[in-house]
């Protein structure tokens, strides 16, 4: 099953579009943690494990992984995903997007050597740079367009003159051009923030049924409603929800696996009552 068979399966049989971000930062890891020889693994493990129920993907975070130089327990975090947890996908965010041989070598990397169901990837480069991930037509593409950080209008806000004359901001001919021309395996979702629903509702009215990867809400003050009913599908789909700090770090004690489990059903059921 290729991953957006898998996101859409998964949307109906566990009724959920929460996705659990998996950004490990030991300092906030319970006290067991402190002097284990394996913490990162073991603590994303249990989150996994407690949250797999209420989720329709996870999402680790390769950065917080490799500062760390624990690449290798990314690698068994994800296999251990796809065998305790089959048919929940995993969505390596890395925002890969590089030029020739090099983009080819980090499509392999997310594909092939961690075994990802699907990748973020910055398209600023052009459609070249991310060509490698478009042609693996059964994982997904997830790439950048409104983002949900303080900066993102610096330049995603910028208006330009698209192809049909018209003039629009930058995040909108980056919506309009994946949809119309990279997209022809149908693997591709963008990355809109839910810090912007205004933008998601604009976003969702270019592109049609294509899903969006949802951040910031949780820590970053995203408005769960707004963002259901800005950018769902008419069939209530359409969305992977993301929160981390908020599920991850919901208890700092012997409970932190039980109360992360409750941070992502209560986003869960938050976001169903909006669907």
């Amino acid at each position: 099953m290729g991953f957006m068979q898998a996101l859409r399966q998964r949307w109906t049989d566990a009724d959920t579009l929460v996705c659990v971000g998996l950004d490990p930062e030991p300092s906030k890891f319970p006290a067991r943690f402190n002097d284990h020889p394996d913490a990162v693994f073991a603590f994303c493990r249990d989150i996994v494990d407690a949250t797999a129920p209420y989720v329709c993907a996870f999402k680790p975070q390769i950065a917080h992984f490799a500062a760390l130089g624990a690449e290798d327990a990314l690698e068994r975090l994800i296999a251990h995903i796809h065998a305790a947890h089959p048919g929940i996908p995993v969505i390596l965010d890395s925002k890969r997007g590089d030029i020739g041989s090099t983009a080819r070598h980090y499509a392999s990397e997310a594909f092939d050597r961690y075994a990802a169901d699907a990748v973020t990837a910055n398209p600023y480069l052009g459609r070249d740079s991310v060509e490698p991930f478009l042609e693996r037509s059964d994982r997904g593409v997830v790439i950048l367009c409104r983002t949900s950080n303080p900066g993102a209008g610096d330049l995603q806000d910028l208006v330009v003159n698209g192809d049909d004359g018209t003039q629009r901001p930058l995040y909108q001919q980056v919506a309009r051009t994946i949809a119309r021309d990279w997209n022809g395996h149908g693997n591709c979702m963008l990355v809109v923030g839910a810090t912007w629903p205004a933008q998601l509702r604009e976003v969702r009215a270019i592109v049609g049924d294509m899903p969006f990867l949802v951040p910031g809400v949780g820590a970053q003050g995203g408005d769960v409603q707004a963002v259901v009913e800005n950018a769902r599908t008419a069939d209530g789909t359409g969305l992977v929800v993301s929160s981390s700090r908020a599920v991850l770090y919901a208890s700092a004690g012997e409970d932190y696996a039980d109360a992360a489990a409750a941070a992502a059903r209560t986003l869960r059921d938050e976001i169903n009552l909006y669907r």
